[in-house]
């Protein structure tokens, strides 16, 4: 009952039966290391091998990597290996290798790579597979660093199992619906509240946003009447849930931190002991990755609460909405915490607006409001690494304040549970944009674009994008498109595009759309004469 999501039961995820040899590969898990300078990547590729027989196995272990974009073999410098496994056992192989030219995975160019591991013994082989992708993102100077660039991300959660046809029995159709939206909104950076549908993590490797996964461990609550220490089945549970999630998602190049839990009051003593264990344990599995916990408990003393273990600090602020106050009372929030966890980034890690108790009146204007006035304070202090709004859609929770049965939900999102957008999500689009203007000048059918990049947040190179310009004649035809490729754009910069149409008449009006590498709208402008 400690949650707020959909509380739906039964088996509600892809289920499969796999028949295997009797020796076979478990599982295997890659760590890809990008040579930043060298552009080499360096892999540990360790491999869980197991024999059921009542016989000694012996035979030898290979893999192969191969580019997803092209399907061609990657060299890499690797021989077989001797394997040997007794009767009933099982072995960890270690397989060091490297990657010449290795392409690197980010949100903007999500390259993918699959390793086809196999073990043979000549009259039997088995052979397991899992994509992977080469990144670095790391914390460096105080601030977020992918693949060695200083980026200020942005993003928006979704929360799964909303639609009320579904539930948490979520379709692919659906899972891709939902996070198309969440790329056309310009989303590079989400958090999730629970480990989430292999489907989902599969959207975000291949087509680029960055994911906070995370133990479903919520609420100050959970730790009520507990001493010093929390107790023991909570704490065994949540370290079982956390050991799953990254048995199964560590491979993933789009999971870059693990959340460790989330408003739980990390300020009382069972709870700071409960976050403390959760973060020993995610730096003994995977000592590579960042980690984090989504306090509300930062207002005051904040330097009292187990955030500042943390490699960032996430704050969840709702001033104007869950809490009093207004967009000044963030500004002076993220300078007190700047203050208590100094060379540290901050991320929002959510923000929004919810009608949720009598005192908070119903409307989507006030959710424009927030987004507008909150990012204005996020974006004046260079300290904040990142922004979470909350939320992509209202979201169906057995405490929520609206609606019966399968409807029952908190008006939180910038679309309904059936995904029809309200007025703000073309604001919050806006806001996630890594373009803070485009204007136009024209000469009859010639056209120069002035593009100006956000120097504050989302910050990020813009590195092969391309803009369509769609010209649009009489009888609202469109009737001439032209793609012109933009140079690199770096941050709080500015950038000349030209544009000439051959049409004779003049046009009814141009769209110009700013396409990302992966085809997605960055930026959109509808020009009238």
């Amino acid at each position: 009952r400690s949650s707020d999501w959909a509380n739906d039961g039964g088996i509600f995820r892809p289920v499969q039966l796999l028949v295997t040899p009797k020796t076979f590969v478990e599982g295997v898990d890659i760590e890809a290391v990008p040579d930043l300078d060298g552009g080499s990547a360096d892999l540990t590729i360790s491999a869980r091998c197991k024999n059921t027989s009542e016989r000694a196995w012996a035979g030898s272990a290979f893999f192969r990597i191969v580019d997803e974009e092209t399907g061609l073999s990657v060299p890499t410098n690797s021989e077989p290996v001797k394997l040997a496994i007794k009767a009933g056992g099982s072995q960890v192989l270690t397989i060091k290798a490297s990657l010449n030219k290795a392409k690197l995975w980010h949100f903007d160019s999500p390259s993918l790579y699959r390793l086809e591991f196999s073990i043979t013994s000549g009259h039997e082989a088995h052979q397991f597979d899992t994509t992977f992708g080469v990144r670095k993102f790391e914390i460096k100077d105080g601030a977020f660093h992918l693949n060695g660039e200083r980026v200020r991300l942005m993003g928006v959660e979704r929360m799964g199992g909303s639609h009320p046809q579904f539930g948490m029995a979520e379709p692919e159709e659906w899972i891709d619906h939902d996070h198309r939206d969440l790329k056309h909104l310009n989303c590079v950076f989400t958090r999730v509240h629970w480990p989430q549908d292999k489907r989902v993590l599969d959207y975000c490797d291949r087509h680029g946003i960055l994911m906070q996964t995370e133990v479903p461990a919520w609420g100050p609550d959970t730790f009520q009447g507990m001493g010093a220490q929390p107790d023991p089945d909570i704490m065994d549970n949540a370290l079982e849930q956390l050991r799953e999630m990254i048995a199964r998602d560590r491979n993933h190049p789009s999971v870059v931190v693990w959340g460790l839990c989330n408003e739980i009051g990390g300020q009382g003593p069972p709870a700071y002991q409960f976050a403390k264990r959760i973060l020993e344990e995610a730096k003994r599995l995977d000592p590579g990755r960042l980690c984090s916990y989504a306090s509300h408990s930062l207002r005051s003393t904040p330097e009292r609460d187990v955030a500042g273990l943390m490699d960032f600090i996430e704050t969840n602020q709702y001033f104007g909405s869950w809490q009093p106050g207004a967009a000044d009372d963030v500004a002076k929030h993220l300078d007190e915490l700047h203050a208590a966890f100094p060379g540290k980034p901050i991320v929002i890690s959510e923000y929004g607006y919810c009608a949720c108790t009598p005192d908070r009146p119903e409307g989507d204007e006030h959710r424009i409001n927030i987004l507008r006035t909150h990012d204005a304070m996020i974006r004046s202090k260079d300290f904040v690494g990142g922004a979470i709004f909350f939320c992509y859609n209202d979201y169906r929770t057995h405490v929520g304040d609206r609606g019966v049965g399968a409807l029952q939900q908190r008006v939180h999102g910038v679309v309904d549970v059936y995904g029809v957008q309200k007025a703000s999500y073309p604001i919050l689009r806006e806001e996630l944009s890594p373009v803070e203007s485009l204007t136009v000048e024209n000469q009859l059918n010639k056209f120069r674009l002035l593009l100006r990049t956000r120097s504050d947040v989302p910050r990020y190179h813009l590195r092969d994008y391309t803009l369509r310009a769609v010209f649009y004649g009489q009888g609202e035809i469109p009737v001439e498109l032209l793609e012109v490729e933009m140079p690199e754009i770096g941050p709080g910069t500015e950038a000349k595009l030209d544009v000439a149409f051959t049409q004779s008449e003049a046009p009814l009006h141009v769209q110009f759309d700013l396409l990302r590498p992966t085809g997605f709208s960055a930026y959109l402008l509808d020009w009238k004469p």
